[in-house]
């Protein structure tokens, strides 16, 4: 009867090992998801800058239109830049 309890003694700790080890490679493996995506976003905060060439707005590359080697912050300010050209405003 003993030798009974002692193996079911052994077989909870291995078990409760088990769990405590599991759990712990999960929050390992959550912080290095968590840090591989907040680098990623800080990468993506330092997004290029360009200037409007009508009105000499600064904004993202992203956010911005190009028309050959120019950058526009709007289609109207493309339209007007390529209709009037810089000196009109």
């Amino acid at each position: 009867m003993g030798f009974i309890i002692f193996r079911l003694v052994i077989f909870l700790a291995i078990v409760w090992l088990g769990v405590r080890l599991l759990k712990a490679y999960n929050q390992k493996k959550l912080e290095h998801q968590q840090s591989k995506k907040s680098s990623e976003s800080s990468s993506n905060n330092t997004a290029q800058m360009v200037q409007c060439r009508f009105c000499d707005l600064h904004l993202p590359e992203s956010d911005a239109l190009k028309h050959e080697k120019l950058w526009f912050c709007c289609h109207e300010h493309r339209s007007r830049f390529l209709e009037n050209g810089p000196d009109k405003k």
